[in-house]
């Protein structure tokens, strides 16, 4: 950069020479002097330059201040052509001095005038001496327009100027002057020279004049002043750009770029220009460029939707609304246009719907929707989207109708599989990964609506769905039936009224179907030996032959005999009853009086406080957390409910029990079949994290199942839970005990209770899954986790025993040749402090690999390498060698290929070089595999056990590079959508945090932020993220990472962790704010339940706002109407903002948009009047 010093003279003359006075005022000036034709003063040039050939806007008054030129540079104008340095100054008027008497008082002013001079010269010479070597204009070399060339292109100024303290500013003219160098032969100046907009000009007119504009807007600042603001935005106004164009003679389409930037400035030739252009010059540029592009490639979606993207940077510059409104109508027929050559393109399709939703009414745009997905009803990207906007308009929302679009959804996502399925069976073909998507797909819309019927209220509703769907397809009878056959074969089971999934009992529906079949063929046997025995052709036979035969049907129970006489009498008794307490059908008020309720009071007399409600609130939560389970109709669970309350509430108890009852009619609308593996594994693994159990990673956090999980969430995971703790605890120093209690209310919700019965119903279930999915070792470890909470609260035990050591005892014993399921049991073992009995598992299962078949050994690099891990866990928390002696040769047994043997003495320098080469040796050999995309789980953990060999034998740093070897066997593209590479990322960043300290900054930061770039949904990246950041950085450059993180990548997750690193931190509330506002503006991250919850509880109990937490509970509310436990929050925490007529108003909108309340306040009035 070139700076160059301009700067006037008209305000501080630095002349030390005497002069002569402009004015004379002393008494001895001859009439000779004072009759001159013309005063010395007035032959200055300043009084004889032509002001009209000043450049101005106007000629009704002279402007000091030019117009900026397209370089900001700013000359000085008005020196004499002499170059006198006297800066110019505006006429003044003469006067005459009229000569004056000799009096008294003469010689006093004389005296006086003297002092004064003194006075003067005394400052002046302490100015010299005060601004000697640090006077502004005394260092200056040349000033802007003087003919005098400086024998240098720019200085540093090392002195300052006092006259910047004592103004409090700059000097107007001091400020320099910047050209912008061509960087075009750089290496690095290969892209267009983006034009930013200030915020602050979005404010202004674009035809707005500088003149009209008051001195304050004009010197409201040098850089963000309206003077520039104005002067950007005109037209004749010019930017500067640097353009360099890579020619090349390849048609964009016909091959894969590759990157390489040593050969790219070599061998493809390149065109540097320099650029001129206005903002409305741009527009027309890029316009004409984008139709060229269109017009040339119009079906590349990308150009299409850069075009309609441009428009909106277009329309943020307008502040008019019909400006905008006429840019959103231009946007909208681009893409009109691009759908209409691109209709298969799910990208072009969502923006448009998405420019309709902002231009039309809701009832327009779902009308749009709806003629676009019956033209597209295979798309489960459309239907998602379509699902969210009817789920998050208030005015139009009802718990029924969203239940009708699920259904219309589900049924015709089932149909394009059926059609596909029936497709790939005329074509032979199998294993097709398109259907496998749309199963997928599929599923991951079933799981959104059994979560939506949860946070609704219906909770039987939601299990009952999920009971249904994995009945239906992982336990369907193995008969080739048609759809509706099926179905009919279901609804007798479903009406049969057997347990099902998770229940105590339950066999499946296959199992079932055979043993009723099986008895169903015993029955009739039996009746057809009866009629043998009996004889004749009439089929009567004797009754006393069965009469004391017990039921062989375990739900028929032989019931004790009645006695007739008491049964009269309780008959009549109750019918006295009846005629005392009931009233006649108009006369209603008697009733209400004895249920405490006065109709003759003033309107919601009954609930004079808000107490009521909160109460209401509670108990509607308690009931929620109990009442989850479905209740079969004739299983007799509704009767023995009924018969726990007294009989004035019998009616009203038996219709809420059987309003727990899921009918067939209730889940045969969302019922559809899967037939691939990886659809039935997902089902399982979203039912057992559904349930709040613990499940492995089952799909990458990039796909849309992970992404839509997360932002449909009213609570946060235990699996993020525990990564937010840790940055929380990182950052919070103090210890103070108002930010942990700020961090748990914030992050610490239990949506699904971890108690006995939903461990009960988890372990049940995953019991059944096995019998499906063998030696699959994520559920065997979902089910040891579920038996571990549910025998820990059946009965209190030592924290030493194993409370599942009794369950994976008995799996082993099924199935002896389960390694993965020894080391499940041995980790297991381990987390419960019993070191030597997991030891004593590992060392048995992998002395036992080599009877094991060839299928199986493939899985034993995952047992090694749990080993090791649980080895040096154990090292790090102590300081005993033999831990980490025993990981060396564990890993050593696993690269040398040799047979493991127990832990006896320390492995030889023969035994460790062996291992090493053998560990080059078996990743070297992985690489083919790798590249074709071929990436199991135990290559996995191979390369993994190789990392942490080279880090316990050589170094961290060896250790860290096998890794990073490794990811680069594998292309960037692949690695982002691949469940195994992502593991072993997170495996990555495990080591990386366990030697954080022994790295430098550079080194550490640049992987970490690779890896944020490639997994940008994973909590494991902001974790390291900000523990690198928050140890080797500073809290603003955390925060500006996490502002960069908002514009690229905006997610619940990443929001989650940028509060907890504030509030840990105890940053300030306006920064809080800033993030709870920027995340809900977000059009997704609006529809996040969590987020919301959050930004309440923070303004309701941490920032005490009243007005402002009132505020965001009808936002939200508004928002995710659907939410019940978002709605019981406002009563709860605003019972003591809103009235009481308010929050009963809320109650019926909660009735009116059909959500499922449990208790009526009425109850909760009845009792408080009991203790009365």
């Amino acid at each position: 950069m070139e700076a160059e010093r301009s700067g006037g003279e008209e305000e501080r003359p630095e002349s030390n020479t005497l002069k002569p006075s402009l004015f004379p005022l002393s008494s001895n000036l001859s009439p000779d002097s004072l009759s001159s034709s013309a005063p010395q003063w007035l032959s200055n040039a300043s009084f004889t330059f032509d002001v009209s050939s000043l450049p101005g806007r106007g000629s009704d008054g002279p402007h000091w201040e030019e117009r900026a030129s397209p370089d900001y540079g700013v000359e000085a104008s008005g020196a004499a052509a002499d170059g006198d340095p006297t800066p110019a100054r505006p006429p003044q008027r003469t006067y005459d001095l009229v000569p004056s008497s000799p009096s008294e008082s003469s010689s006093k002013d004389e005296r006086r005038s003297k002092g004064k001079e003194r006075r003067r010269r005394k400052r002046k010479r302490e100015k010299e001496r005060l601004d000697d070597g640090a006077s502004r204009k005394s260092e200056v070399r040349a000033w802007a327009g003087s003919d005098t060339q400086p024998t240098k292109d720019y200085y540093f100024d090392a002195h300052g100027d006092r006259d910047n303290l004592a103004f409090g500013c700059l000097y107007r003219m001091d400020i320099a002057r910047y050209k912008i160098h061509n960087y075009g032969e750089s290496s690095r100046s290969n892209f267009w020279a983006s034009y930013r907009w200030r915020s602050s000009a979005l404010n202004m007119d674009t035809e707005g004049d500088y003149d009209v504009l008051d001195n304050k807007l004009k010197s409201g600042g040098r850089y963000y002043s309206a003077k520039l603001t104005m002067l950007e935005r005109d037209r004749a106004f010019k930017n500067t750009k640097f353009v360099k164009r890579v020619t090349s003679s390849v048609i964009p389409g016909d091959f894969v770029p590759l990157s390489d930037s040593h050969s790219s400035a070599e061998n493809v030739p390149s065109e540097t220009r320099e650029l001129e252009e206005s903002w409305e010059d741009e527009v027309i540029r890029r316009t004409r460029d984008f139709n060229k592009m269109s017009r040339d490639c119009p079906h590349d979606e990308k150009v299409w939707l850069d075009f309609s993207e441009f428009q909106d940077k277009i329309a943020s510059t307008q502040p008019q609304k019909a400006a905008r409104m006429q840019m959103l109508e231009k946007k909208i027929s681009i893409l009109e246009k691009a759908v209409e050559l691109n209709p298969n393109s799910e990208d072009l399709l969502l923006c448009l719907l998405k420019s309709y939703q902002r231009r039309d009414s809701i009832d327009t745009s779902i009308e749009k929707w709806e003629r676009i997905l019956i033209r597209h009803s295979e798309s489960c990207k459309l239907w998602k989207e379509f699902l969210l906007v009817c789920q998050g308009d208030f005015s139009r929302f009802k718990v029924s109708k969203i239940r009708t679009t699920y259904a219309h959804a589900i049924q015709a996502l089932s149909s394009a599989c059926d059609k596909q399925r029936r497709q790939e069976f005329a074509n032979s073909q199998s294993g097709d990964s398109s259907l496998v998507q749309l199963e997928l797909g599929l599923v991951d819309i079933f799981v959104s609506y059994c979560r939506f019927e949860w946070q609704a209220g219906y909770q039987e509703l939601a299990t009952g769905l999920f009971q249904a769907e994995l009945e239906y397809n992982l336990f369907c009878p193995s008969l080739t039936l048609s759809s509706h056959s099926k179905l009919r074969l279901f609804d007798h089971f479903w009406k049969s009224g057997v347990a099902r999934v998770g229940e105590d009992g339950a066999l499946g529906w296959s199992s079932w179907l055979e043993k009723d079949e099986q008895n169903r063929q015993n029955t009739t046997s039996e009746d057809s030996t009866a009629e043998t025995e009996v004889g004749g052709w009439s089929g009567w036979f004797e009754l006393s032959s069965k009469k004391n035969v017990p039921s062989k049907d375990p739900e028929v129970s032989v019931e004790p005999p009645i006695d007739n006489e008491k049964t009269e009498q309780n008959l009549e008794s109750k019918e006295n009853l009846d005629t005392e307490e009931i009233p006649p059908g108009d006369d209603i008020e008697a009733l209400l009086k004895k249920l405490g309720i006065d109709i003759d009071s003033e309107p919601n007399s009954e609930v004079k406080d808000t107490d009521t409600w909160n109460k209401w609130s509670k108990e509607e939560l308690l009931r929620e957390s109990e009442q989850w389970m479905p209740v079969h109709e004739d299983s007799g669970e509704i009767g023995k409910s009924v018969s726990l309350h007294s009989d004035d509430n019998l009616d009203d108890d038996h219709n809420e029990q059987l309003s727990r009852v899921i009918l067939f009619e209730d889940v045969s609308d969302y019922l559809f079949s899967l037939s691939s593996k990886e659809a039935h594994l997902s089902l399982v693994f979203q039912f057992i994290d559904f349930f709040g159990g613990m499940v492995s990673q089952w799909v990458s956090t990039n796909k849309s199942s992970w992404i839509e999980k997360v932002l449909s969430l009213e609570t946060v995971p235990n699996i993020i839970l525990d990564d937010l703790r840790t940055v929380f605890e990182l950052v919070n120093k103090r210890q103070d005990p108002r930010s942990h209690f700020v961090s748990e209310s914030l992050l610490s919700h239990a949506s699904i209770s971890l108690g006995t019965s939903t461990m009960k119903f988890l372990r049940n279930a995953i019991l059944l899954f096995l019998d499906i999915f063998p030696r699959n070792h994520m559920l065997e470890e979902a089910l040891l986790f579920a038996e571990c909470l549910f025998v820990s609260e059946m009965k209190s035990s030592s924290c030493s025993i194993n409370p599942s050591r009794v369950l994976a005892k008995s799996l082993l014993k099924k199935d002896r040749q389960d390694l993965l399921l020894c080391g499940v049991y041995a980790q297991s073992e381990a987390t419960c402090g019993n070191i030597d009995m997991a030891r004593k598992i590992f060392d048995m299962a992998l002395s036992s690999t080599d009877a094991l078949p060839m299928d199986l050994r493939e899985n034993v690099p995952l047992l090694y390498l749990w080993y090791a891990d649980m080895e040096i866990a154990l090292s790090t928390s102590s300081s005993n060698t033999e831990f980490s002696q025993r990981a060396i040769h564990i890993l050593s047994c696993l690269g040398g290929n040799v047979k493991y043997t127990p832990f006896s003495c320390q492995p030889s320098p023969l035994q460790i070089l062996r291992a090493r080469q053998g560990f080059k040796e078996q990743i070297r050999s992985l690489r083919n595999l790798w590249a074709r995309g071929s990436i199991g789980e135990h290559s996995i953990a191979f390369v993994c056990a190789a990392c942490l060999f080279e880090i316990l034998t050589n170094d961290y740093c060896t250790g860290i590079q096998v890794i990073e070897e490794a990811f680069k066997m594998v292309l960037p593209e692949r690695r982002s959508q691949s469940l195994q590479l992502e593991s072993l990322w997170v495996y990555y960043i495990k080591v990386l945090e366990r030697h954080l300290k022994q790295f430098k900054f550079s080194r550490i930061w640049k992987t970490t932020l690779q890896g944020y770039q490639i997994y940008p949904y994973n909590p494991k990246s902001f974790r390291a993220m900000l523990q690198v950041n928050y140890h080797y950085s500073v809290s603003s450059k955390v925060r500006h990472l996490f502002d960069e993180c908002c514009q690229r990548y905006p997610s619940v997750i990443m929001f989650l962790f940028a509060l907890s690193f504030e509030i840990g931190g105890a940053a300030s509330e306006h920064r809080i704010h800033s993030l709870f506002e920027k995340a809900l503006s977000n059009d997704k991250l609006q529809k996040s339940v969590l987020l919301w919850r959050c930004y309440l509880e923070y303004e309701a109990n941490i920032s005490h706002d009243p007005s402002a937490a009132r505020r965001i509970f009808f936002r939200a509310i508004h928002a995710c109407p659907w939410s019940k436990r978002l709605w019981l929050d406002g009563f709860q925490k605003l019972s003591s903002i809103l009235s009481a007529k308010e929050l009963s108003d809320l109650q019926e909108v909660m009735r009116d948009k059909e959500l499922n309340l449990r208790t009526d306040v009425y109850e909760i009035l009845l009792q408080d009047e009991v203790p009365a």
